[in-house]
């Protein structure tokens, strides 16, 4: 425990079989449960997560699933519907079961995907058991060992305090980033950091593919776990997930670590163009979500105005290089035209982003 707080880690694991046993040989003694999700990996990583529970005395720490407690007053129809829907929920997961003979009290719990989901699928099983145990602060940790257990308190520390909703981890921020992280990663990671700010509305930051993070119960129960997207533009997902929800977010530095024995499994050629599209069509649900059917914003008109205008200064802007490609003479109404679309677009684009920094400014904690 931490602060009298129960503190879970989520360990999803794909065929990690040479690093795994050091994840969980190294986590730091606060954290009561260590929950591994072997997400139907080919190689020996249940085994080696098996024997090393086997090995290991149960944890003194009694979780009780308090995923069916019902209250019988007549105020409590609504957390007892939210409750019920929580209970029967597991249909919408990956097919999944327990591999432990005490699930209740070993500290490392072993869940075994029956079908390959991908790394989203298997953090969303992870945080399902946490929230069905009603674990105070919720943290997840790649089964590849590229991140440090040490670093594990600062993560943790704002959530059991109360402080925010949401911490994660930022290596790009550390001063040997640069240096560390393989030079195509270093670029993908800051391109969809970028395009992870507009999308959605946590401006201030950045390496937003590290899965280094702690959620609260709060934040948990926010989020319609079986929805989180499966594989690698989960973080980026949950982010925008987690400012719908109007959740506060806090950055920690970490350290970048690489070449440790990890095997990549991330392909970027592949990846940048899905999460991407995944960020595009988030950003348009964040706005019809957050800003016109929770709480209306002029933000949302503008946003969509400068759409508009902008599909609309295409055509006029396509005209007008063709026409000087060839050498003609560009008409002073087609000029007009494309400056006045083009202008209301730019603007109404700028005024809506301020708009949007504004107004999450409250989210981001230092």
């Amino acid at each position: 425990m931490l602060l009298d707080k129960t503190v879970a880690v989520v360990v999803p694991a794909y065929n990690e079989e040479k690093q795994i046993r050091h994840v969980l040989e190294t986590m730091p003694d606060f954290v009561d449960r260590i929950i591994v999700v072997n997400d139907c990996s080919s190689d020996d990583t249940a085994s080696v997560v098996l024997d090393y529970v086997r090995k290991q005395t149960s944890s003194p720490t009694i979780i009780k699933n308090n995923a069916g407690d019902h209250c019988d007053n007549k105020y409590s129809r609504a957390d007892n519907l939210l409750k019920e829907k929580r209970r029967t929920d597991m249909q919408y997961f990956i097919p999944s079961e327990i591999a432990n003979a005490n699930p209740e009290t070993d500290r490392i719990i072993l869940i075994n995907n029956l079908k390959n989901g991908g790394v989203g699928a298997a953090i969303a099983r992870g945080y399902k058991w946490c929230l069905d145990h009603n674990i105070e602060c919720t943290a997840s940790m790649d089964g590849d060992g590229q991140m440090d257990p040490a670093e594990l308190e600062s993560i943790c520390l704002p959530i059991v305090s109360e402080e925010v909703d949401c911490v994660k981890g930022n290596r790009l921020i550390h001063g040997s980033a640069p240096m560390v992280i393989p030079k195509t990663r270093y670029l993908g990671n800051a391109i969809l950091s970028i395009l992870t700010k507009i999308a959605s509305g946590y401006w201030h930051i950045s390496d937003t593919q590290c899965g280094y993070r702690a959620l609260s119960p709060a934040a948990l129960t926010s989020i319609k776990l079986p929805d989180i997207y499966k594989s690698y533009g989960m973080p980026n997902d949950i982010l925008i997930k987690l400012n719908i929800a109007f959740c506060t977010l806090k950055e920690v530095k970490i350290k970048p670590i690489y070449n440790i024995g990890e095997s990549s499994k991330m392909k970027f050629h592949k990846v940048i163009p899905r999460i991407s599209w995944l960020l595009f069509r988030s950003f348009f649900k964040r706005l019809w979500i957050k800003y016109l059917f929770r709480d209306f914003h002029p933000l949302f008109l503008l946003y969509h105005f400068a759409l508009f205008l902008g599909i609309f200064t295409v055509p006029y802007a396509v005209k007008i290089i063709s026409i000087v490609i060839s050498g003609g003479k560009v008409s002073p109404v087609t000029m007009l035209a494309f400056f006045f679309l083009f202008t209301g677009s730019f603007q109404s684009l700028l005024f809506a982003m301020w708009m949007d920094i504004q107004d999450n400014e409250r989210l981001y904690k230092s």
